[in-house]
């Protein structure tokens, strides 16, 4: 049984590949996405237990969707940790202020990601249940 259900929402392949392999390995049950317009509908369907964003995406960028995520009924409970490149004391607030929980950059250490996962799941299980 997964130990948890995690959307990954990124157009750079390698990333998504790496990503799926360090989460699969140590559990988890993954899904992805390579462009922001998929994300909220598969969220909608699926209810993962968390959405691991990009924010530089084709057709709609990450921010766009994490802003539409907390907006709607279905999808706003769910956690959304910002992956990007942008690193700026700056573009970090603004994920944040869009309602993700966590920003995570460009380039990252894997096993810092499954750890980070792993954390925010069992916090945000611990919130639910509280």
């Amino acid at each position: 049984m997964a130990i948890g259900k995690i959307l990954i929402a990124d157009d750079e392949p390698d990333i998504v590949r790496l990503l799926e392999f360090v989460l699969r390995r140590k559990g988890f049950d993954v899904i992805s996405v390579h462009n922001g317009e998929a994300v909220v509908g598969l969220a909608e369907e699926q209810i993962p237990d968390l959405i691991l964003l990009d924010v530089l995406m084709p057709v709609v960028n990450g921010l766009e969707v994490c802003r539409r995520l907390k907006k709607n009924s279905k999808t706003r409970g769910i956690p959304v940790a910002m992956l990007s490149a942008k690193s700026q004391k700056t573009e970090i607030k603004e994920g944040l202020e869009m309602g993700a929980i966590e920003y995570i950059c460009k380039p990252f250490d894997p096993k810092e990601i499954v750890a980070r996962v792993a954390k925010i799941i069992e916090e945000h299980r611990q919130h639910i249940h509280a």
